[in-house]
């Protein structure tokens, strides 16, 4: 009989998060495999669950994925943990269960703490539609596309990770696309410092721009408002539309113009995309 893969969320910052049912799963494996098998032999004592422990992380995800995968075929049940929430979701584990469904394995996937999920819920911010980018990019020009898509694009609410150094910069560029762009910076979730402080983009900039927020940082951005009369937002394919023009031989400013009267999009407003992406990745 065939093994299976258990992906087991951990708590986000209070131990006590940890639910029954991971639990059950982690004393019931065969292995577990931690992102970082101190961190989580932390967790194992806390409540007393003795399993062997392996390293799983993005430096030997496609190795360690075989293993793990021959182990399951001879009958072994595998646990996957990251530090903290969910794995995959920014975290490793994505090699290991596409591996585990190109080999018929079974991946049961328990319920749990998600960073993500609570400090969306904590913003006030509109929760019916919503993506979750990862980590911001560092780039300007890809901070403006990332800040601009509009909810006819696959926009929606914003929810995204964030090194606390970078939340002055990042919510700098976005308070230069929209200043009274509602958004939450959520850190410390569930410990003991959490804090949710909430306010227009400008707001938050102005807030955070000596004096970067500490420990781990979510942060949640409203969708642009649909105005009317008002500019319409940037889309990316509007500005990839530009890029390719100009790649193709094309002048800025005469591409742009293009591309807004095709699309409705402020011809300046893709000028600046375009430009601000170009030079930032020279």
């Amino acid at each position: 009989m065939s093994g299976r893969l258990v992906v087991c969320p951990t708590p986000i910052g209070n131990l006590e998060d940890i639910t029954l049912r991971v639990l059950a799963a982690l004393r019931e494996a065969d292995v577990i495999a931690a992102e970082d098998t101190r961190h989580t032999r932390a967790l194992l004592d806390r409540y007393g669950v003795v399993a062997p422990l392996v390293s799983y992380h993005e430096h030997n995800e496609e190795r360690r994925s075989s293993e793990l995968v021959s182990r399951m075929q001879a009958g072994e049940v595998v646990a996957l943990v990251s530090d903290a929430g969910m794995p995959l979701v920014s975290d490793p584990g994505y090699v290991l269960v596409r591996a585990c469904v190109a080999a018929g394995l079974a991946v049961e996937v328990l319920p749990g703490p998600s960073a993500a999920l609570t400090a969306l819920v904590a913003s006030g911010l509109p929760s019916d539609s919503w993506r979750f980018v990862g980590f911001l990019p560092r780039k300007k020009g890809d901070l403006r596309r990332v800040f601009s898509e509009s909810p006819g694009s696959g926009g929606g609410t914003l929810v995204a990770f964030e090194s606390p150094r970078r939340v002055p910069a990042s919510l700098a560029v976005l308070a230069s696309v929209d200043p009274d762009r509602p958004v939450a910076v959520a850190r410390e979730l569930t410990k003991l410092h959490e804090e949710v402080v909430r306010g227009s983009a400008a707001e938050l900039a102005a807030r955070y721009a000596d004096d970067p927020p500490r420990g781990e940082v979510v942060l949640v951005v409203a969708p642009p408002a649909v105005v009317s009369g008002a500019e319409a937002p940037l889309s990316e394919e509007a500005v990839a539309a530009v890029a390719r023009l100009v790649e193709a031989g094309a002048k800025p400013r005469a591409a742009a113009s293009v591309v807004a009267e095709l699309t409705g999009t402020s011809a300046n407003a893709l000028y600046r995309a375009v430009a601000e992406g170009r030079s930032s990745s020279s």
